[in-house]
């Protein structure tokens, strides 16, 4: 319940819903907070835009894709809720997706909201019951949550944890948790609960911020976070990225396969009913000092120091990524549906729909005219060290802002003319 003081503090509500420009069709709904102006209360303000997906009967998670520390990172938040690629993610799982996006200005401290003791986790709960009303799915309120943090938001994560153990369903930190800082009396250390150390979890720094001057206590925490945790019998994994620093990379294409995996195994049978706990006899373990991960029944060494993995195929992709900085694909994106053909007063407008191939993400889009290419959606990419995107991909792992639609304006069009749509993913992999 709110309580509200016209002198100290504001609260704006305002609700929007727009159609995806995705296969995966959904509803968008948005939630604003204005500071509290008390103690105790929201520091920061934020917009929480939650992305739910049309076939979804029920929710049954949220996957929450919280946003780094500073101006850029948050501005970037506001378009985590659109991304086709982590869209797919939720809806194979009758998930939502969600996009926090704090407004800390240049002379802010993170801690006002990336500590959620700062009242970022009530809003949070307060948030996702005004979201569950206005999408008219009761069940968002008190569904379990994914969390991937980047940054500050592992820093939240790894707090938030704390707080509400029995709604996590698994937490993926990019390069970033507040461990560290409580254990060097930096920030109030938290009460651990057991069940925090019955999440699963990856911690995921980049190698290059090992020997970074600002960065590397985002290796050193995440490493000694993984130690402590590991010894109290947590399911963890030290999950370092060879290609990266303090950015997130190719990140997503595991943490992805990461959520997809323990979704699978945590979601309750029931909505409503209680996270299932991991069977740590079924894992692969590794050491440290190892890419190659083991059936857990064959570890020969101690298995409190070794990197926990949730099963044979995930282990896979892990060993691959911490040697590469890459998850492979073999697999062809789904085809691209619903091409219609529109004569306008500047030539044919084409649109279409797809699917983001839920390994890979899509590329780029080929338009094809009577079977001729005529042009590409984005038209030229970006050159990047990490796969491209079409709709682009920032530092900390949103779509660029202004991302294009799924259409394209033909001016040598003709109404007669048969037009097709070629998907390409990620890995360059062309639809049928």
């Amino acid at each position: 319940m709110f309580i509200i003081s016209r002198l100290l503090c504001a609260l704006i509500i305002t609700i929007s819903t727009v159609a995806s420009a995705t296969a995966v069709n959904g509803d968008y709904y948005s939630v604003n907070y204005e500071p509290t102006g008390r103690e105790g209360g929201l520091q920061i303000g934020v917009t929480h835009t939650l992305w739910v997906p049309e076939k979804a009967r029920q929710i049954r998670g949220i996957i929450i894709h919280q946003h780094g520390c500073g101006v850029g990172a948050c501005k970037s938040g506001e378009t985590a809720a659109y991304d086709v690629h982590w869209q797919a993610l939720a809806a194979k799982w009758d998930c939502a997706l969600l996009g926090p996006s704090y407004r800390q200005s240049a002379e802010q401290s993170c801690r006002l909201w990336c500590d959620p003791r700062n009242g970022s986790a009530d809003v949070l709960v307060n948030s996702l019951k005004k979201l569950a009303h206005d999408a008219e799915h009761p069940e968002i309120a008190t569904a379990p949550w994914c969390l991937w943090g980047h940054s500050g938001g592992g820093f939240w994560s790894s707090l938030l944890q704390m707080q509400y153990p029995e709604r996590i369903v698994s937490i993926w930190f990019q390069s970033g948790t507040a461990y560290g800082y409580w254990k060097k009396g930096e920030t109030q250390a938290p009460v651990i609960p057991k069940a925090a150390m019955q999440v699963p979890m990856m911690a995921n720094p980049g190698l290059k911020e090992k020997e970074h001057e600002r960065f590397h206590v985002a290796w050193d925490y995440s490493l000694a976070m993984f130690s402590d945790y590991r010894k109290q019998g947590a399911p963890i994994a030290f999950t370092p990225d060879p290609a990266t620093g303090h950015d997130t990379g190719d990140s997503r294409y595991l943490a992805i396969a990461f959520f997809d995996t323990t979704l699978k195994m945590r979601l309750p049978k029931k909505i409503g009913g209680s996270l299932r706990l991991i069977d740590q006899n079924k894992a692969y373990l590794v050491s440290p000092d190892s890419t190659a991960p083991v059936p857990a029944a064959k570890y020969e060494s101690d298995i409190l120091k070794a990197s926990w993995l949730p099963d044979k195929e995930y282990a896979r992709k892990w060993s691959e990524f911490v040697r590469t900085g890459v998850v492979g694909d073999n697999t062809p994106p789904p085809p691209v549906t619903m091409v219609t053909a529109r004569a306008t007063a500047d030539g044919i407008h084409v649109s279409w729909k797809a699917d983001a191939d839920f390994e890979s993400g899509i590329r780029q889009f080929v338009i094809l005219r009577n079977g001729k290419e005529v042009g590409r959606l984005p038209q030229t990419l970006p050159k990047k060290p990490y796969r491209n995107l079409y709709q682009g991909k920032t530092y900390g792992d949103t779509p660029v802002a202004g991302f294009p639609k799924p259409e394209f304006l033909d001016p040598a069009g003709k109404s007669s003319d048969k037009y097709n749509i070629v998907s390409i993913n990620s890995a360059g992999l062309e639809s049928e």
